[in-house]
């Protein structure tokens, strides 16, 4: 599709938009049915601007879609109830748009962080010293007394209690996810580093206690929180890659032009990254490491939270009905 035709498909959509953000004055509330095709409109743009970004459509279209999505938001984001409209705006509707509408950037963190996870689980399987590789000889036997041990608490190194192992699990998420998407500031390549660098650190340790017959307790501690923490870590790392894209290949743009938008594209996507993080790190501190739970409970809870993560992620935000919701 050329420029110009991109352009008709979608200019009766931004003017709508434009004759709709232009009349409310500022600091008025627009009626509900208004905010919610506003809210569908917006969200519509933003999808569009990214994709003529992507296509690297001449300056002056993408110009146009910045200063309406710029417009939009402003709109948007500006009626708020202490806070709590914008909030639930986030998480309803345009967190998972952000995902949808960068799916490219996804589908590569995920190649670059599951392709090495699957090899290095593989290699430690067939060959448990490969192990070593990656792990020095006393994580190896912390991880077998973690997940080896019949009694106390799975996945842990002696804390003193779940609240502890939640500030500590914070803590590291996040540092995970601070390296995964500030690595695309050089360029893409730190964000690449860092995803493959953690699956294959997950991977070969995976790979091992399987091979040591620790699988039941490995697996059913992992699956519920990794719901969140492993999504967590692979949307960081697209957030990084549109950061190092827009480093790499910033059009007619300047690039520090191109990064202050992609930057401001991306941090819908780490606002909603960092409460995945904080979910997963109270699962893993409060349930996954509970004795008391069953081994399939926690399979048969973590495999619907794996669905509900997916069904987030491809259904929610999409009709103009859950946009009037947050209003």
């Amino acid at each position: 599709m050329t420029p110009l035709q991109f352009e008709a498909a979608h200019a009766a959509a931004w003017s709508e938009l434009e004759a709709a953000l232009g009349p409310t004055s500022k600091g008025k509330r627009a009626p509900p049915a208004d905010r919610a095709r506003i809210a569908t409109l917006y969200r519509a743009a933003c999808e569009q601007l990214a994709l003529a970004e992507a296509r690297e459509y001449p300056v002056w279209l993408i110009e146009r879609l910045e200063a309406l999505t710029a417009r939009g938001h402003q709109r948007i984001y500006r009626e708020t109830d202490f806070g709590l409209d914008k909030l639930r705006r986030l998480f309803v509707v345009d967190f998972p748009a952000s995902v949808r509408a960068h799916w490219r950037y996804v589908l590569v963190a995920i190649v670059v962080f599951a392709g090495p996870l699957a090899l290095t689980g593989l290699a430690a399987y067939l060959d448990p010293g490969f192990v070593l590789s990656l792990h020095d000889a006393a994580n190896v036997d912390a991880y077998e007394q973690m997940y080896g041990e019949a009694d106390g608490p799975l996945g842990r190194r002696g804390a003193d209690s779940d609240w502890a192992m939640f500030g500590f699990y914070v803590f590291n998420n996040i540092r995970i996810a601070f390296q995964c998407f500030a690595g695309g500031l050089f360029f893409g390549i730190g964000s690449v580093f860092y995803l493959a660098m953690n699956g294959a650190f997950a991977g070969s340790l995976a790979g091992y206690v399987t091979w040591r017959g620790y699988g039941t307790n490995f697996y059913s501690f992992v699956i519920t929180h990794g719901a969140f923490e492993l999504t967590g870590i692979v949307l960081s790392g697209a957030a990084g890659l549109m950061l190092g894209h827009a480093l790499l290949a910033p059009g007619r743009r300047s690039r520090l032009a191109a990064l202050a938008d992609a930057a401001r594209r991306a941090i819908v996507i780490v606002y909603g990254m960092t409460a995945m993080f904080l979910v997963a790190a109270a699962l893993e501190a409060f349930w996954s490491s509970a004795r008391w739970v069953p081994a399939d409970v926690k399979f048969a809870v973590g495999g619907l939270c794996w669905l509900a993560v997916f069904a987030y992620f491809a259904l929610q935000g999409r009709s103009s009905r859950t946009a009037a919701l947050v209003r």
